[in-house]
């Protein structure tokens, strides 16, 4: 604005000096004073536009101010660019210790998934539909000093009880929908297959199955790796908002979690997000079957609040280049297990972490062709 304002003056000038010399000498009086009074009009125009343009800088000092000190917009915009895939690495950790009847049995796991993510198009809605594709799962998993192993990524590996389970999660595809303005997935394709295959060597598992993972299961385990940013995108640096998440997977209850996100930090292109977790069990309703599982859940008294967590959103991409959680949940349960009531105690700390990598940072033999 500043240059604009400098050429119109210059302009002012050179016709003031045309205008001098085509009216003579004695038109000097009368032409100096219409001079004075041009000059002085544009001294009290600049002195305006300074003023404006002094305020217009203020409210864009202020603005930046207000979104995170130095404008920090956490828009989502991987999904922007269909045909374009990304993929993510899902690791978690879990340690469980469960007593009941006054023995104790201790479970350690880690589970290790693969994901790619690739935007297909936008619908007459407006909304994004991304294909997602579980590329490779490792488990490692120990109950009571015994041990199961799965590598999908390995050439060979020994086999275990649930080694065909494992395999059918690999090459799992879904179509999800997904609201711009919420970030919520609105539908998901592919369900009917997936519990299919996982089925074909345990076909008593269907109806487990069918219940633990229906369409809102698959919806809500999908949210975290998009669903923490904020409704418009733009946040004040130590700003809080929250999301509620309702994960319902049927005879083994509903898990309820709080998430409650603050901007800390903005460097670069990296905002990095503290999150606060709390969790809260509710046990199934009292008729609702047992649906395949080898016990009934008839009460609960389980919470989880002292979840803690780091996000660290690339601004630039529009997606999160990583995150940490974690989450502790204790409790008491009671199960029937054939009639009998039985008493648990459970002590479980989980940790998670997500991050997202290049095509060559994946193993060798899932690397996409």
């Amino acid at each position: 604005m500043n240059v604009w304002r400098l050429l119109g003056t210059s302009i002012f000038l050179a016709v003031l000096c045309v205008g001098v010399s085509a009216y003579g000498q004695d038109k000097d009086k009368k032409d100096a004073d219409k001079k004075a009074d041009a000059d002085k009009k544009a001294d009290k125009d600049k002195t305006d536009k300074d003023k404006k343009d002094d305020k217009d800088k203020k409210d864009d000092k202020d603005k930046k101010a207000e979104v995170g000190g130095g404008g920090t917009s956490l828009q989502w915009k991987a999904f922007d660019k269909a045909g374009t895939p990304f993929y993510q690495q899902m690791d978690t950790t879990t340690k469980q210790t469960i007593k009941v009847m006054n023995m104790e049995v201790k479970q350690n796991q880690a589970q290790t998934f693969y994901i790619s993510w690739t935007p297909e198009k936008k619908d007459d809605k407006g909304n994004f539909v991304v294909k997602q594709e579980i590329m490779g799962v490792k488990m490692d998993i120990e109950i009571g000093g015994n041990k199961i192993t799965f590598d999908s990524t390995a050439k060979e590996q020994p086999p275990n009880p649930l080694t065909d389970f494992f395999k059918a999660l690999v090459g799992a595809k879904f179509t999800l929908t997904i609201d711009p303005k919420s970030m919520q997935v609105s539908k998901i394709d592919g369900r009917t297959k997936f519990i299919e295959d996982l089925t074909k060597a345990n076909p008593q598992l269907k109806a487990l199955l069918e219940q633990i993972l229906s369409e809102d299961a698959l919806k809500q385990m999908a949210d975290p790796v998009f669903g923490a940013l904020p409704p418009g995108g733009d946040v004040p640096k130590d700003k809080a908002w929250k999301r509620d998440s309702t994960l319902n997977m049927g005879p083994i209850g509903t898990y309820k979690t709080t998430y409650n996100y603050t901007l800390k930090d903005t460097k670069g292109d990296v905002a990095t997000i503290d999150v606060a977790t709390k969790l809260e069990y509710t046990a199934p309703p009292k008729d609702k079957g047992a649906e395949g599982l080898p016990f009934r859940i008839t009460s609960a008294k389980l919470q989880g609040d002292k979840g803690t967590g780091t996000i660290e959103f690339n601004t630039k991409e529009g997606r999160i280049d990583s995150s940490k959680m974690s989450l502790e949940l204790k409790g008491d349960l009671t199960i029937d297990i054939a009639g009998m009531m039985t008493d648990v105690t459970l002590d479980q700390k989980q940790d998670s972490t997500l991050k997202t990598l290049e095509k060559k940072d994946l193993p060798a033999s899932i690397q996409p062709k």
